[in-house]
């Protein structure tokens, strides 16, 4: 049973920290309502210790938690977002002179297994991409699923490029990715070529006031729901095995330029990576040599031979 009058006095640090998510981290509310339904777990299992300060906590209550939710039935990677969820709620009572210790700093989940994202290969990539450009939506939708794979874009960010994002001189984007940071990333010669294609058929749909890059018939931003269901369009169109969403098209572009290259610092710095748990353990790689890594590896990056 929950000790109420200890909660109260311990809800207060947690309501704040949720606020700073929302308009110092600008996380997205699934990811707001995700460390509250953590943390409310954390705030019921230490008022219960009888513990009336989140510093008074230990790992000891942290581990003793852990078991809990554990016992409870909770999986190992639900166990895992939890800990994060904690170990950031941690770094904001220190940075607030709540706490002096990160308790869960120490503490692991149960182990889980990893299960490999699914990619296509070189060749199914080159099969599904292939389709041909008739009209103005299959000029749209080519380069949607070029840039994707080109740059290994999350589909939010896709569709949140505006048209002046694009840098056809440095054959470069910037793009907003989650927590509202912005990175810069390499383009393809591939891509480049149907962004152009694009841009040209775009004029008879937009308005002189819409920057979407990728828009509807009717002139307005393209939904991710509708992006998304292009790229199955498509890999129906050209028998693609398997389902076929933009997600696995950033997860072939992350595989194959591991492949090709090993340099897995480069790749997470590409793709906008940040685990609260392991950030540390990567280093800033200045954006030459990330352009240097993708041309030498990605396989639509390279320049025709002479």
């Amino acid at each position: 049973m929950v000790n109420r009058s200890f909660a109260e006095q311990l809800n207060t640090a947690v309501e704040l920290f949720l606020v700073h998510l929302r308009s110092e981290r600008h996380l997205s509310p699934h990811t707001c309502s995700s460390y509250q339904r953590d943390l409310s777990k954390l705030l019921g299992f230490v008022a219960d210790c009888r513990i009336r300060q989140w510093g008074d906590v230990s790992e000891r209550e942290i581990r003793a938690f852990v078991a809990e939710i554990h016992r409870e039935g909770l999986s190992g990677k639900s166990i895992q977002r939890c800990l994060s969820a904690i170990r950031s709620f941690y770094q904001y009572l220190a940075i607030q002179g709540l706490a002096s210790l990160n308790p869960a700093q120490g503490v692991r989940a149960p182990k889980v297994g990893r299960s490999l994202p699914e990619t296509l290969d070189v060749d199914q990539l080159g099969q599904l991409l292939s389709f041909p450009v008739t009209d103005a939506i299959s000029c749209r939708d080519k380069a949607m699923m070029e840039l994707v794979y080109s740059s290994g874009l999350r589909v939010s960010e896709l569709t949140s490029l505006n048209i002046h994002d694009i840098d056809s001189r440095d054959a470069s984007l910037v793009v907003t990715g989650k927590g509202r940071k912005t990175r810069m990333l390499p383009v393809g010669r591939v891509a480049l070529s149907a962004f152009h294609a694009w841009m040209k058929c775009r004029t008879a749909w937009a308005d002189y006031t819409e920057n979407a890059l990728f828009i509807s018939k009717s002139g307005k931003r393209l939904t991710v729901r509708s992006a998304q269901q292009r790229f199955d369009h498509w890999a129906k169109i050209m028998n693609t095995q398997g389902k076929v969403y933009p997600h696995r098209l950033r997860h072939s572009f992350a595989s194959h330029l591991l492949e090709s290259s090993s340099d897995l610092r480069a790749v997470q710095e590409l793709l906008g990576h940040e685990d609260i748990s392991t950030t540390q353990i990567y280093t800033h790689l200045d954006f030459q040599h990330l352009m240097d890594v993708y041309e030498k590896a990605h396989p639509r990056a390279h320049k025709k031979d002479d």
